[in-house]
């Protein structure tokens, strides 16, 4: 089968209407078509019925579309073995969020400057769902991503992960809060059990885990402010705008408490994740090796 007419069938799989994977390939609908008819015909079985003016894959179809996901990787793995030796050069383009980008990103733009030149970062701050899809329609090859412990990320059988490290999280609250008398996690939060809480704006982890911590705690947060800046969240705690969530290893400004969460604890994990059959790339593989060095916590 051809891997080409492999592809596109993929693609059909996710996004489910032939032009929509026209417009993402930048080929004509036409050619779609042909091509997932004479990819029928080489399975011996149709791969599409008609659903109004979208297709849907058969059985059969999606059988196929689930075993295009390991032969597109394999396939992507042996090109890189072509030349597992050859020097990294080349651009790579990478999505991360906000601290990724400070505490790992940064350090390697630093070590590929002196070392390996020929290799150079094209970095895009964005928030681990914009991240992943942007991984996703192959916009960028690398994506640095992050979850929690209690709001645990899935991934799909297309992208694998590499650990980046973890940090615990606290409850940020205005200095003097009752929640600092809290012995546990669940004791603070229902000493916040009145006040507006801040969560971020640009990504929902954060807010399940306020509501997965309130609900064990017995109430339902009062969600009222989203900002996406950790600096902007303790300038609201401040003003007496609300609490959230904070990193434990982030200075705090006069008038910020952390109150350390226990029992149970909120622990943000990094990933760096790539699309399978990527890692062996050479600059990639190179940045990936890096990046073991520099964990984002």
């Amino acid at each position: 089968m051809d891997p080409r007419r492999l592809e596109l069938l993929l693609h059909l799989s996710r996004l489910g209407s032939m032009r929509e994977v026209a417009d993402t390939l930048g080929v004509t609908t036409s050619t779609v078509s042909q091509q997932i008819a004479a990819l029928a015909k080489e399975a011996g079985t149709p791969l599409l019925e008609h659903e109004g003016r979208r297709v849907r894959l058969t059985p059969a179809g999606r059988r196929l579309a689930d075993h295009a996901v390991s032969v597109l990787a394999a396939l992507e793995a042996a090109r890189a073995d072509l030349d597992p030796t050859a020097e990294p050069a080349g651009t790579l383009r990478v999505a991360a969020f906000a601290t990724s980008v400070r505490r790992s990103l940064l350090p390697v733009v630093r070590e590929l400057a002196t070392a390996h030149p020929e290799v150079s970062l094209r970095i895009h701050e964005h928030e681990p769902a914009e991240s992943l899809a942007l991984l996703d329609a192959d916009d960028v090859d690398l994506a640095l991503t992050y979850d929690y412990n209690l709001a645990p990320a899935s991934f799909d059988r297309t992208q694998v992960t590499q650990p980046l490290g973890s940090a615990g999280w606290d409850l940020g609250v205005p200095t003097g809060h009752a929640a600092e008398r809290g012995r546990t996690a669940l004791e603070a939060f229902a000493a916040a059990r009145d006040d507006d809480w801040i969560v971020n704006s640009r990504n929902t982890a954060d807010e399940e885990v306020v509501r997965t911590l309130a609900s064990l705690a017995g109430f339902a947060p009062r969600v009222v402010h989203r900002a996406d800046s950790l600096d902007l969240v303790q300038d609201m705690v401040v003003e007496g705008l609300g609490v959230g969530l904070l990193p434990s290893d982030q200075p705090t400004r006069p008038g910020v408490s952390l109150v350390s969460l226990r029992e149970p604890e909120v622990t943000l994990r990094a990933y760096a994740v790539t699309r399978a059959g990527r890692s062996g790339w050479p600059p990639l593989a190179l940045v990936l090796r890096l990046l073991e060095g520099h964990p984002v916590a």
